[in-house]
């Protein structure tokens, strides 16, 4: 039986936070079992948040500086985790980065936190960029999750994250079907910041307000729902074409959000019950504390099992996913399907640096 200790590191699109999670892995047979052993979520400084959040911007001189100043900023974030933790086996560090662009259709996708740096400041081997070499091979670079969600979890019959974005994932014949859904959190987020609030918190907000029938046919007809599968969203989507219909209208705050909540929640129920409409799904990711949203799931999903795990998995699922994507490029085995991204073939992506001791 082969184990691992492995620290994963995950930066979403909502900008919540670092996700730090030291997970272990055990594989026998083929068959493979994880716990979390500790986790938390590193909220950013004000400087780094807004470094964040503005890197699209940057030239390319000054856009390569911060690349390499977050991967320190990592290698710096995982070694105060581990002296606060006291951890002694650490085999691996494995890192999404913080995506700053995602546009696979031209043939490019740009994670910042340089692995080098990273490596370099945390003193241990150390894998990232791992969604490069599927866009090379014409694939979407995502979902990458997919492969963790097969194997790690194949007692449910979805997957489905509430993140920035919304991504599922799913076994058809054989294959892994999974790609992005809809935008949760980067939409929601967006309309709660202009009542001062960084979240809409158990979706209050959004319960107080009213749907707006115009605006919700408008969101459900944009030509993204329409497309086939291995699709993928990243924030030039948001901006070019989900935000303008959003500020086109001028409906209140409270009800923009009570109608994206309904559309999150038709978007979702719609892929899912096109497949089953009895299947037990496994929900995580930030949005599933959003209780509001959560009931609008069920109201739509009547027939299916919807399991919320324990906090550590909510939190920590995409964190634990990485690392264990970690393990596989180092074993040089498959972590990115091409069903699921619609590349050329599988293939084991990850960018590896080795730091000696």
């Amino acid at each position: 039986m082969k184990e691992y200790s492995v620290i994963g590191l995950m930066s979403g699109t909502s900008l919540d936070g670092l996700d730090i999670a030291y997970c272990t892995f055990k594989s026998n047979k083929g068959k493979w079992q994880y716990s979390i052993k500790c986790a938390e979520t590193i909220k950013y400084s004000k400087e780094w948040f807004q470094k964040l959040k503005e890197a699209h911007h940057y030239g390319g001189e000054k856009l390569l500086q911060i690349h390499s100043e977050y991967g320190e900023f990592l290698g710096k974030k995982v070694l105060d985790f581990i002296r606060k933790n006291k951890l002694i086996t650490i085999d691996l560090v494995s890192s999404h980065g913080h995506t700053v662009f995602h546009n696979p259709e031209n043939g490019f996708t740009f994670q910042l936190g340089n692995g080098a740096s990273l490596a370099a400041t945390c003193g241990i081997t150390s894998v990232c960029d791992f969604r490069i070499l599927d866009v090379a091979l014409k694939g979407q670079g995502a979902p990458l999750v997919p492969i963790g969600d097969r194997l790690l979890f194949p007692e449910y019959d979805f997957c489905l994250n509430l993140g920035g974005f919304s991504n599922i994932s799913y076994e058809v014949k054989g294959n892994r079907i999974a790609f992005d859904i809809c935008p949760v959190n980067t939409a929601l987020n967006y309309l709660a910041e202009t009542r001062g609030k960084a979240f809409d918190r158990g979706g209050a907000i959004a319960k107080s307000g009213r749907i707006n029938k115009e605006l919700l046919v408008k969101l459900n007809k944009l030509d993204y729902y329409q497309k086939k599968k291995s699709k993928s969203l990243g924030r030039e989507w948001l901006q070019k074409y989900f935000l303008p219909v959003l500020n086109s209208s001028n409906i209140s705050i409270e009800d923009k959000l009570a109608t994206v909540t309904e559309h999150i929640a038709y978007q979702i129920s719609q892929v899912i019950l096109s497949v089953d409409k009895k299947g037990k799904i496994l929900i995580t990711g930030g949005g599933a504390k959003n209780s509001f949203l959560i009931l609008k799931l069920k109201e739509k999903l009547r027939g299916s099992q919807i399991i919320i795990p324990e906090q550590s998995l909510v939190d920590f699922k995409e964190a634990l996913v990485f690392a264990f994507l970690g393990i596989l490029r180092m074993e040089q085995k498959i972590n990115t399907l091409c069903s699921v991204t619609g590349a050329s073939k599988d293939s084991s992506g990850g960018v590896v640096f080795i730091s000696g001791k």
